[in-house]
C-alpha cells in the first residue's frame, strides 16, 4: 500500500502499538488506571448526586450515597440509567451545570419518542475531541493526513464529534457530511484524502459509484476507513478491504454517553475496540437480571462517565451486546468484542432469535449477491414471515439467482435454524442509506 503525500504506510507487526504512538493514559498499568478511575467514579457519582435531581432520587430510592462507593465493584450495587430516564427529564433535565456553562447540545433523532439530549461543557468538548483524536491516531490516521468525513454534521453526534477530533489530531479535515454520493466520488478523487469516516453501509453506496463511474475503487487515494454508527460484520470488513484495498476498523460511541470515540479498534491488531477506559467505565450485565458478569461473559454493554461535567450518565444502559476481554494493543485498556447486535433490533421470529447481522454474514459470502439487503417482516395467517430482499451484483447472471437465493436460506437455516424466504432482485433496486441503517421494514399487522 502506497501513500500520495509520502507518509509512511500503518503496517501491523504485531498485537502491540510502539510504546512512542501512545499517550499517557494509553501506556499506563492497570493498577494506575483502576486507581485513576475509582477517584474519577467518586467525583463523577457526587457530582451527579449534588446536581441531577434525578440521579439524586435514583440513589436515595436504593438507600445508596456516593459515599458509598468505595471500590470499583461497589458502582455494581448503583442503579442503572436507561433511555428512557433521558427522555422523562427532556430536555435539559439530566444536565448538571448551569445553562450558561453549556457550550453546545445534540440530541438522537427522535424517531421512537422525544429525542434524547444531551450537553457538553467546554471542558467536555475539549475531552470528547481528545478521545477522538486518540481513535484515529489508533485506527493509523496521522497528524498532517486529509481526512474525507462523510458522517452527517448536525444534531447527530458524528459528524461534530469526527471533525473536532481530526482537527485536535492534526488532519486536514474535508467536511462533506452525508449525501450527494457522486460529488463525494469526485472530491475523493480529487482531494486525495488518507483516511475516510462514515457509516460502513454509505461506504459500500461509495464503492458503488466508484465502480458506476468507471473507476476502480482500489486506485484512490484511501488508506484507512473509521467506520460506526451502525453494526457491522467481519464479512463486511473483507468486502470492504478487498474492494477498496484500505484498513477497515471499527469506531464506537453513543451520543448519551459522549458520542463517537469510547472505543476504537487499533489498526495494529483488529481485533475489538479498546474503551478508553480513563474517561469511561464498562461494564457488562445479563440483559434480563441485571447481574454483572464477569469479564469473557456475552451481555449488555453498559457505560459510565468518568470526566463527564454538563451531562454524567451513571451506568447507562447501552442495548449493545458484547463482552470485555484484556488490553491488547492498548494492554492496560480492556477491550469490548466487535458489536453485531442490540437487544433492540433482534427479531424473535417463531421462537428464535435473529440478528440483522447473522443474516448479513451469509449474504456477503455467496457469490453473486451484493451486500444490500433489507428484511421485509409480514404476517402470514397466524404466523410471522420474514422475506430477505437482496440485490444481485450487476455481473450476476439471471440464471445464477435462484441459487443464490437458495443459498442464502440454507445458510441461515443451517447457521440460525429459521427457515424464511430470500428474493434476489435488480441491482441498484434497493434504497440506500446516508445516516444509520435501518435493515428492517415490520409490515405485520397489529391486532
Amino acid at each position: 500500500m502506497t501513500t500520495t503525500d509520502g507518509a509512511a504506510p500503518i503496517r501491523r507487526v504485531g498485537v502491540a502499538a510502539a510504546p512512542e504512538t501512545l499517550d499517557v493514559a494509553e501506556r499506563m498499568g492497570t493498577d494506575e488506571l483502576r486507581a485513576l478511575q475509582l477517584e474519577r467514579l467518586q467525583w463523577t457519582l457526587r457530582h451527579a448526586y449534588d446536581n441531577v435531581p434525578h440521579y439524586r432520587r435514583a440513589f436515595d430510592g436504593a438507600g445508596l450515597h456516593p459515599d458509598d462507593c468505595r471500590e470499583l465493584g461497589d458502582l455494581a450495587r448503583f442503579p442503572a440509567t436507561g433511555k428512557a430516564d433521558l427522555r422523562d427529564n427532556y430536555p435539559f433535565g439530566m444536565f448538571a451545570v448551569p445553562q450558561d456553562r453549556v457550550r453546545r447540545v445534540h440530541a438522537s433523532s427522535g424517531t421512537t419518542g422525544r429525542p434524547t439530549v444531551v450537553g457538553y461543557s467546554e471542558r467536555d468538548l475539549d475531552t470528547w475531541a481528545t478521545v477522538m483524536a486518540r481513535s484515529i491516531r489508533a485506527a493509523g490516521g496521522r497528524p498532517g493526513d486529509k481526512l474525507h468525513n462523510a458522517y452527517g454534521y448536525g444534531l447527530f453526534t458524528g459528524g461534530l464529534g469526527a471533525h473536532y477530533g481530526a482537527e485536535k489530531l492534526g488532519c486536514t479535515v474535508i467536511p462533506i457530511s452525508g449525501g450527494m454520493t457522486p460529488r463525494q466520488v469526485q472530491l475523493i478523487t480529487d482531494f486525495e484524502p488518507r483516511v475516510i469516516m462514515v457509516t460502513p453501509s454509505y461506504m459500500l453506496a461509495l464503492v458503488d459509484e466508484f465502480e458506476r463511474q468507471g473507476i476502480d475503487p482500489r486506485s484512490s487515494s484511501l488508506q484507512i476507513g473509521i467506520f460506526g454508527a451502525e453494526p457491522w460484520t467481519e464479512q463486511m470488513r473483507l468486502e470492504m478491504e478487498e474492494r477498496l484495498d484500505i484498513d477497515a476498523v471499527d469506531i464506537y460511541g453513543l451520543s448519551e454517553v459522549m458520542g463517537p470515540g469510547v472505543a476504537q479498534e487499533c489498526v495494529e491488531a483488529k481485533d475489538g475496540l479498546h474503551v478508553w477506559e480513563d474517561h469511561f467505565y464498562p461494564e457488562v450485565i445479563d440483559p434480563f437480571t441485571g447481574e454483572v458478569l464477569a469479564d469473557g461473559e456475552r451481555g449488555e454493554l453498559v457505560l459510565t462517565s468518568l470526566t463527564k461535567e454538563a451531562m454524567p450518565v451513571i451506568r447507562y444502559r447501552t442495548r449493545d451486546l458484547t463482552r470485555l476481554l484484556p488490553g491488547t494493543a492498548r494492554p492496560g485498556m480492556r477491550r469490548i468484542e466487535k458489536i453485531t447486535g442490540r437487544t433492540d433490533d433482534m427479531i424473535i421470529l417463531r421462537g428464535v432469535n435473529l440478528f440483522p447481522t447473522q443474516i448479513e454474514e451469509v449474504v456477503l459470502r455467496t457469490p453473486g449477491l451484493s451486500p444490500h439487503f433489507r428484511l421485509v417482516l409480514t404476517t402470514r395467517g397466524r404466523m410471522d414471515h420474514l422475506t430477505v430482499e437482496v440485490e444481485a451484483r450487476p455481473d450476476c447472471p439471471p440464471e445464477r439467482r435462484a441459487p443464490a437465493a437458495a443459498e442464502v436460506a440454507g445458510g441461515v437455516k443451517n447457521t440460525v435454524g429459521i427457515s424464511l424466504e430470500v428474493v434476489v432482485v435488480e441491482p441498484e433496486s434497493l434504497p440506500r442509506s446516508v445516516g444509520k441503517l435501518q435493515r428492517l421494514s415490520d409490515r405485520r399487522r397489529r391486532p
